[in-house]
C-alpha cells in the first residue's frame, strides 16, 4: 500500500472532522450498557430471548442520519455486530441475525439507505470478539475452532463489503481472544476487504496499524503524520443506558472538536439509540445546538488543517490552524479586549469569524491586544466565539513559567 494511495483514500476523512457513532443491539432492550451480557453474566439462553423480543420502529436510521447532518457530522459508523454476537444484517453465517429473528428485516441495509439519503459517508463497525459464537472463546486454545471462527469472521466481513455498495470505513473492535494478527489472519482479511472496496479506510483494531488510530474516551493526538480519530461516549455508555445521566454539555463537545482539529484528528461521537431506535432527547438537543454553532464557525473545523504547535496555554482559549490563518477559540470571554502574551509572529489582520467584522489590534514585543470586542461573548449558543487571525508566518509564542525568558 503506497503513501499516495492512502492519501487518496483518506482525503475526504481528513477534511470531515466530525462523525456519529451508533451502538445499537439487543442490549438496548436491557438499557444497562452494551457490556451487560458480560458484566451481569446473563445466561446465554436467557440473553438469546432478546433476539425475538426486539421490535424496532420503521426505519429509525433516517432519524439518526438527519440528526447527524443537522449536527454538522459528515459520516456515520454503526455497529453491524457488537460483542454480543447478534448480526444486524441478513447474513448467511448465522441465524442469530435481525432478518431471521425479532426485527424481521435487514437493519444494516436501512442504515446504508439513510446515510446515502442524507449525504453521509458510511462506516461499518464489526466486533471481532463474539460472546455468542461457539468457537468465539475456545478458538484461542483449539486450532480447529480457530479455523472455524476465522471462516465465520471472513464470511461476515465479506458480506458486509459485498452486499451494500460502496462502503467508506471498516471499524474493527476488540480482537479477543487471539493474541496476534497472524492468528486472526488480519492481513489476509484486510486485503480481501480492499479488493472488494478499493476506497475503504480501516482502523487499527485488527492488531494492525492500518489507516488510523482510535483513542477511546480521550481526545489525544497520535504521533505527527499518523491519522487518528477519538471515539467518545456522550454519557459514559456506548449502548442505551437511560439512567446514565452525565451527558457531555455542548461546550465540552465543541472543546473536543477543537482539540481534534488542532491535532489533525477527527471526533467520532456516539449515541446509543433506544430499543425502538429513537435518539435520546439529551443527545438530540445537544447535537442540534452543536450543528447551529458549526454553521457559524465551521471554517475553523472542516477542511485541511495543520497541527497547532509552538504556542503555549492561554486561560481565555485555544487555537486551530490552517497555514498562517489561526483561529482563537475564546471559551472564556475577555470583555472589550483580548490580550495574548509572548507572540513572536506579526499579526496582519483579525476578525470575528461568525460575522467577519474586522477588529482593531495593537502588537508590541510582548503583547498582542485585540480591541473593540463586545462586553459579552457574541456567541449565544455555547459562549465560544472564534477570532480569526492572519499572521505573516507560523505562530511562535514564548512565555515559559517565569515572568522573563531565561
Amino acid at each position: 500500500m503506497s503513501a499516495e494511495d492512502r492519501d487518496r483514500r483518506m482525503q475526504w476523512w481528513r477534511e470531515a472532522r466530525f462523525g456519529m457513532f451508533i451502538h445499537w443491539g439487543l442490549y438496548a432492550q436491557i438499557g444497562r450498557h452494551e457490556w451487560v451480557m458480560n458484566r451481569e453474566r446473563i445466561p446465554m439462553e436467557q440473553y438469546e430471548k432478546y433476539a425475538d423480543t426486539w421490535k424496532p420502529k420503521v426505519r429509525p436510521a433516517r432519524e439518526w442520519a438527519a440528526l447527524a447532518r443537522s449536527a454538522g457530522m459528515k459520516y456515520m459508523v454503526m455497529t453491524t455486530k457488537h460483542h454480543e454476537g447478534f448480526c444486524l444484517w441478513d447474513t448467511k453465517q448465522t441465524d442469530y441475525n435481525a432478518m431471521k429473528r425479532g426485527p424481521g428485516r435487514d437493519l444494516v441495509a436501512e442504515y446504508v439507505e439513510a446515510c446515502r439519503e442524507f449525504g453521509l459517508k458510511i462506516g461499518f463497525y464489526y466486533s471481532l470478539m463474539d460472546w455468542h459464537h461457539p468457537d468465539g472463546a475456545i478458538c484461542a486454545k483449539d486450532e480447529s475452532a480457530r479455523k472455524r471462527f476465522i471462516e465465520f469472521t471472513d464470511g461476515c466481513v465479506r458480506e458486509l463489503c459485498s452486499n451494500y455498495g460502496k462502503i467508506d470505513i471498516l471499524w474493527y473492535d476488540v480482537s479477543w481472544p487471539l493474541s496476534s494478527p497472524e492468528l486472526w489472519e488480519s492481513e489476509k482479511r484486510n486485503a480481501m476487504v480492499r479488493e472488494l472496496q478499493p476506497d475503504i479506510i480501516i482502523n487499527n483494531r485488527s492488531q494492525l496499524p492500518e489507516d488510523f488510530g482510535t483513542p477511546e474516551e480521550h481526545v489525544t493526538a497520535e504521533g505527527k503524520g499518523r491519522d487518528w480519530e477519538a471515539c467518545m461516549t456522550f454519557n459514559g455508555s456506548w449502548g442505551y443506558f437511560p439512567t446514565a445521566i452525565d451527558w457531555r454539555p455542548v461546550r465540552e463537545v465543541i472543546s473536543m472538536l477543537r482539540t481534534a482539529s488542532a491535532g489533525q484528528g477527527n471526533l467520532l461521537l456516539n449515541i446509543g439509540p433506544a430499543p425502538d431506535g429513537s435518539v435520546p432527547e439529551e443527545a438530540y438537543d445537544r447535537l442540534l445546538t452543536v450543528g447551529r454553532w458549526l454553521a457559524l464557525n465551521g471554517e475553523a473545523v472542516y477542511g485541511k488543517v495543520d497541527r497547532v504547535e509552538g504556542v503555549e496555554w492561554i486561560p481565555t482559549g485555544n487555537w486551530t490552524r490552517k497555514g498562517n490563518t489561526y483561529y482563537f477559540w475564546c471559551h472564556n470571554w475577555s470583555p472589550n479586549e483580548l490580550v495574548i502574551g509572548g507572540l513572536k509572529t506579526k499579526l496582519i489582520c483579525a476578525c470575528l469569524l461568525a460575522d467577519g467584522k474586522p477588529l482593531d489590534f495593537e502588537q508590541t514585543e510582548n503583547q498582542l491586544i485585540i480591541k473593540g470586542l463586545p462586553e459579552k461573548c457574541p456567541d449565544k449558543l455555547a459562549n465560544v466565539a472564534i477570532i480569526k487571525m492572519e499572521f505573516d508566518g507560523e505562530v511562535k509564542q514564548a512565555l515559559g513559567a517565569g515572568y522573563v525568558i531565561i
